[in-house]
């Protein structure tokens, strides 16, 4: 397989990439509500649904043969910890747009993961080229911790956007908060605009 090219989040150009608020660490921190969820990728299955023409559902095997992404980015935890130069691998989200036919009237995708979690996010957002779907942090394999087999990463915006232990999206035309929005956290998520929490 030839060597990834890499894309870089914007953020990890800003000449300031500490966001309000925030303080760096070298590590990454495993932070999650209840229990990590330990999944069998033989019994995972990757659905696309809501207003596409036609649903879509990948194996875990399908998924893992799909065309990948790198991408170099940061993290902001609203809970105040920043990590930079983070280096995914994995699908862009924008791969879907190959994959299904998504009906004009979508405006929000609402992305569900095992254990009932979901997040929220517009279209906009979901689609910027630096989003994609990581099976891989710095070069190693997710683990269980951290979202394995597949996690959403949405550089832009506080990490509770960037799902872990994905199982599928369905594009809406109305939005529906998920489940960190639903508890009191923003709707959007910006971390430079210090998004942390709904008013």
């Amino acid at each position: 397989m030839p060597e990834l090219g890499i894309i870089k989040s914007p953020d990890v150009e800003r000449r300031d990439r500490v966001p309000p608020g925030q303080r760096l660490v070298d590590q990454w921190p495993v932070l999650h509500y209840g229990q990590v969820q330990r999944i069998n990728p033989a019994h995972w299955t990757f659905t696309v649904s809501g207003l596409v023409e036609k649903e879509l559902r990948l194996s875990y095997q399908e998924f893992m043969s799909l065309p990948r992404v790198r991408v170099l980015s940061d993290i902001h935890c609203v809970t105040g910890w920043s990590r930079l130069d983070n280096l995914w691998e994995g699908v862009s989200t924008s791969q879907l747009k190959k994959l299904v036919r998504i009906l004009p009237r979508a405006k929000f995708v609402i992305v569900q993961s095992t254990g009932g979690f979901t997040t929220n996010l517009q279209l906009s957002d979901f689609f910027e080229p630096d989003v994609l779907f990581a099976v891989k942090h710095d070069g190693k394999p997710l683990t269980p911790e951290h979202g394995y087999p597949v996690r959403l990463v949405v550089p832009r915006l506080y990490f509770w956007k960037s799902a872990k232990w994905v199982t599928g999206v369905e594009f809406t035309s109305e939005d529906r908060p998920g489940f960190w929005e639903s508890h009191g956290y923003h709707n959007h998520g910006d971390p430079w605009k210090e998004e942390r929490y709904s008013s």
